[in-house]
């Protein structure tokens, strides 16, 4: 035996696997710990909130992140991509965050003017009066304000693996919000004070967060003209679909708003909080996975055989997710709440769903970290095609209807991921890495 474990140490993978052991066992115990008190925080809001109220609540979360999208555009890949190149000199790291800062502001004045005019209209569509959908618009500006710097700051720990740092700023932001949410929603149960406890943690999050970038990149750099226009190049190539997927993305929401009910909504926005778990394999795959991919030289077989590895141990993880979904729905539906039990198969199906979702995100991230966009009229035509299509054949008035209609468009977007990532890995001779479709 002792021989056996002189052999292993002595492995040229060994301090690898050890490396790695040792940042998985970090994040995934951070994450499980920072999910948790995200879990408790909405599991609070889902049982406090009426079922009009969770609506107006499940509404304006979707039009949060429809205006983080917006304000990104393909900003973070872009300097995820600049960063992969320079990360380990400080001055050229904060020059690349710095411009990226610089065009997320601009971004975000264009998302609130398309999209507070969208969440009014379906707020006051689903019965909220115009006082309360000023104060829910008013409520999202923290999380937005947050949003717009957060997802920039991170890649710089991601990037340079300082993982302990930011993984205790977010597990201290997901106290702060538990406490708040726990404070404030048994004597104020309203959407907008619900999106307020979730806001502010973060803008104080965001303070200790810069705290921890600028160690590691230079603060006092100002935008540069050739990084920007690095950036711009990959955002050219992602706005226009991630415009479209903007309203697209979230078209089983508005479908729900628009042709069912105000529980019918709250049902659907409860059972996405089940997908919460997935978000323990997100952050971990953002954070370790794919700064790792970005970094990578451009070899076409080093590449090949990472984006497979990543592939198949994605597909074991998400069928086991399913298959435990499957196995033990009601007391899973039991924590939600009496509004919302006997939806044994819609949670099935609304899991399914969010699995082919994390699919389809983790390959988004592995290609746009190298640099590469897919053409947006080839992907906004395969999309339009698949809605229309669907749309035809399935019913869009029942909350099963729009789940399996969502599950469809999620298949039809992996295969489409898939196929350009691996198009793009074929492709690479030398260093001829930035071939578009």
């Amino acid at each position: 035996m002792k021989n056996i474990l002189i052999k292993f140490k002595q492995h040229p993978k060994y301090d690898t696997v050890i490396s790695w052991g040792k940042l998985l066992s970090i994040t995934g115990s951070a994450q499980v710990i920072i999910q948790i008190l995200g879990f408790g925080s909405g599991i609070l809001i889902i049982r406090l909130l009426t079922v009009q109220e969770y609506a107006f609540y499940t509404l304006a979360n979707t039009m949060l992140g429809m205006m983080a999208v917006l304000a990104d555009g393909g900003i973070v890949p872009g300097v995820m991509a600049q960063g992969g190149k320079v990360w380990e000199n400080k001055q050229k790291m904060g020059t690349v965050l710095a411009t990226g800062l610089d065009l997320r502001r601009k971004f975000a004045i264009a998302s609130l003017l398309i999209s507070v005019p969208i969440l009014f209209y379906l707020l006051l569509h689903n019965g909220a009066s115009w006082i309360m959908a000023l104060l829910i618009a008013t409520a999202l500006i923290p999380a937005f304000y947050a949003t717009l710097s957060d997802s920039l700051l991170e890649i710089i720990p991601k990037l340079n693996q300082t993982i302990v740092p930011l993984q205790r700023n977010q597990i201290e932001v997901g106290v702060v919000r538990l406490f708040l949410s726990g404070l404030t929603m048994f004597v104020f149960p309203w959407a907008f004070v619900a999106i307020l406890t979730a806001g502010i943690p973060r803008i104080w999050g965001n303070v200790g967060l810069r705290k921890i970038v600028y160690t590691m990149a230079d603060k006092d750099k100002k935008p540069d003209k050739e990084v920007r226009s690095e950036i711009l190049s990959l955002v050219k190539r992602i706005l226009p679909t991630s415009i479209y997927y903007c309203f697209s993305g979230q078209i089983t929401i508005w479908l729900v708003s628009i042709f069912g009910n105000t529980h019918s909504l709250a049902q659907l926005g409860a059972l996405s909080k089940v997908s919460v778990m997935l978000s323990i394999f997100n952050v971990i795959i953002a954070t370790l996975i794919i700064p790792h991919f970005a970094k990578l030289i451009p070899d076409k077989y080093l590449l090949l055989n990472r984006f497979l590895q990543i592939m198949g141990l994605l597909l074991v993880l998400v069928n086991a997710i399913a298959l435990i979904v499957y196995l033990f729905p009601t007391p899973i539906l039991w924590v939600l709440g009496d509004a919302y039990k006997g939806l044994q198969f819609e949670l099935l199906l609304s899991i399914i769903s969010s699995c082919i979702g994390l699919l389809g995100g983790v390959v988004f991230n592995l290609y746009t970290s190298r640099g590469w966009a897919m053409s947006p009229i080839v992907s906004i035509l395969i999309n339009l095609f698949s809605i229309v299509f669907f749309a035809s054949v399935l019913d869009l008035r029942s909350l099963k209807g729009v789940l399996f209609f969502n599950i469809a468009l999620g298949v039809v977007s992996l295969l489409q991921t898939i196929l350009f990532c691996l198009y793009n890995i074929f492709l690479i001779k030398n260093n001829d890495n930035q071939l578009t479709l």
